[in-house]
């Protein structure tokens, strides 16, 4: 090999990549992580902080399965970047229960049988918990329509509608 074909060994190439801190409370524990600024909420959850709770669907807010709570709202977290939400409060279904005791949404999944092989269980229940909060559904017609953005591949629909029902009507009376 001649002189002029060999690398440049004196020089390293920079591959290293700007990461930025970003400061959320994480199922009521405030977290301060650096993260690159293309870092979704999902990805900051999986990979950096292993909550795995919350599931890597299509990584394109069509399926629901990555679905948390984002200061009370719903929300896809592959869609949004973590940067975007400095000191915002994220609840995921690892957060939701009490110690040993379950948030009551998590108890009626497993009462209705409202799961099969439980991939969009984490989301669904998130979604379910936002949909009560936001306070927009008075039918069947409107839960429907308002948890079509959370999919369930197994068809688990019946026992998931009966959840909702069941959890708007408890926090409304």
């Amino acid at each position: 090999m001649t002189k002029q074909n060999q690398p440049n060994q004196s020089e390293p190439a920079d591959f290293s990549v700007e990461k930025r801190e970003v400061t959320l409370t994480i199922n009521g524990v405030k977290q301060e992580i650096a993260v690159e600024v293309w870092t979704s909420i999902l990805d900051l959850l999986r990979e950096h902080l292993h909550l795995t709770g919350t599931k890597k669907g299509c990584d394109h807010g069509q399926c629901g399965a990555c679905t948390i709570l984002l200061d009370g709202t719903r929300i896809n977290s592959c869609l949004t970047l973590a940067v975007m939400h400095e000191g915002a409060e994220i609840t995921t279904i690892e957060g939701l229960a009490k110690g040993e005791e379950l948030h009551p949404v998590q108890e009626a999944f497993i009462e209705h049988d409202a799961f099969q092989c439980g991939y969009c269980t984490p989301g669904q229940i998130c979604s379910t918990i936002g949909l009560i909060k936001e306070g927009k559904t008075n039918s069947l017609d409107d839960i429907r329509d308002l948890m079509s953005g959370n999919i369930c591949r197994c068809g688990a629909y019946n026992n998931i509608t009966k959840v909702v029902q069941e959890a708007l009507e408890k926090s409304r009376s």
